[in-house]
């Protein structure tokens, strides 16, 4: 059985064993990994291969709730330290996402239920320097609307923690923080939601807080490959907290939200059109003249034509607690999946930036980059190509 001690002082990680099932959840084929030919189990004992040439938790249909943390890593980290603390969190990642508890757990019943659990490692600027290498990312250039806050900003190493059931995620959360304690600090931790599994059916896009659909123009089947994953299995993520201004928005019309947003609010559909997934037509009039699709609205700014320039949005809620005068604290977990970061993430940003009606109602308060590495097989580790 592989020791932690072993892990701790460089070995490679053992004893991972193969996955209990294969990955089963919507989205796997277009992400390069296999899907269970039988029926999928229950939501439960569900889960998603950890091992493969890509990593888990981008591609794949997300689940209900999801965990954001990111560390600080010390003055004097190395290259060395950085492939220690790997090799153990992808052990302890591999372990617990086919349900088995990980080494020293002392709360093993709470790993049985992996419930689509994904553990996705991003590597920040501060990663990179730290292990003298130069940085395929870096954090974003000014944007007028932001209005960022350090305590949601920034990171050198970050674990995107995904499943169906918010015990599951805390458990996770919990003991890849307690494993990672020696090597680096929590620098911020952001949870979010989604509609929870049988809601809804999977197919159907998300809404969140503004009660959106979140997520129509997203890349699809043939477009994920060329839009999101690089050749040697890598990709790349933005993280942008993003307060909604819900007391405003609730005194408006729902016109004025159509055409803040370009979208019908109950179906998703274009202004323009008729479907959530009708194209949207920018030379269309309505009856008065005026452009169906208004310059000004959320949909026209962030148009993309090209397919390889789109992004992945794969977004998650966040509510927390309202402050003494009852006013909500609530918005938005953007996290969006590219090949590169400013070909296609920064375009985007910059043209929302210049003139979104919907910023009105909207305020980035945290931003932060990473690089997501390819993945790993069965004995490997994630950063194993870079770090080691």
């Amino acid at each position: 059985m592989t020791s932690r001690r072993s892990l701790l002082t460089g070995a490679a990680a053992a004893g991972l064993g193969a996955a209990a099932g294969a990955g089963v959840v919507a989205g796997v084929a277009s992400s390069g990994r296999d899907t269970a030919a039988a029926s999928p189990p229950a939501t439960g004992t569900a889960t998603v291969d950890f091992h493969g040439p890509r990593q888990a938790g981008v591609a794949e249909d997300p689940p209900a709730h999801a965990a954001f943390v990111a560390f600080t890593l010390p003055a004097g980290t190395d290259r060395r330290t950085l492939g220690r603390l790997m090799r153990l969190l992808t052990d302890d990642a591999g372990r617990l996402t086919r349900g088995v508890p990980a080494l020293g757990d002392t709360d093993a019943p709470l790993a049985a239920l992996p419930a689509r659990l994904t553990v996705t490692f991003g590597f920040g600027p501060g990663l990179y320097r730290a292990a003298g290498l130069p940085s395929p990312v870096a954090d974003l250039p000014p944007f007028r609307i932001d209005r960022l806050e350090r305590r949601w900003s920034g990171g050198d190493l970050l674990l995107q923690i995904c499943a169906d059931d918010p015990l599951t995620v805390a458990h996770t959360q919990r003991m890849l923080i307690k494993d990672a304690r020696p090597f680096a600090a929590v620098r911020w931790v952001q949870q979010g939601f989604r509609r929870s599994p049988g809601v809804q059916a999977p197919e159907h896009t998300q809404r969140n807080v503004l009660g959106q659909l979140d997520g129509t123009a997203n890349p699809r089947a043939a477009e994920i490959d060329p839009a999101v994953w690089n050749p040697d299995g890598s990709t790349t993520l933005v993280v942008r907290r993003i307060r909604a201004e819900i007391e405003k928005w609730d005194i408006l019309a729902v016109a004025d939200k159509e055409n803040a947003v370009g979208r019908r609010l109950e179906s998703g559909a274009p202004l323009s059109g008729v479907r959530e997934f009708d194209e949207p037509d920018f030379t269309k009039l309505d009856a008065s003249g005026l452009p169906a699709m208004p310059d000004f609205a959320h949909v026209t700014r962030a148009r993309v034509t090209d397919p390889a320039l789109k992004i992945l949005r794969r977004p998650y809620n966040y509510d927390g607690a309202p402050n003494a005068a009852g006013q909500p604290d609530a918005g938005l977990i953007f996290a969006a999946y590219q090949r590169d970061v400013v070909r296609q993430f920064v375009p985007i940003q910059q043209r929302l930036a210049d003139k979104d009606l919907l910023n009105e109602w909207i305020t980035p308060i945290g931003s932060a980059v990473f690089a997501i590495p390819p993945g790993c097989a069965e004995g490997g580790w994630i950063g194993e190509r870079i770090l080691g």
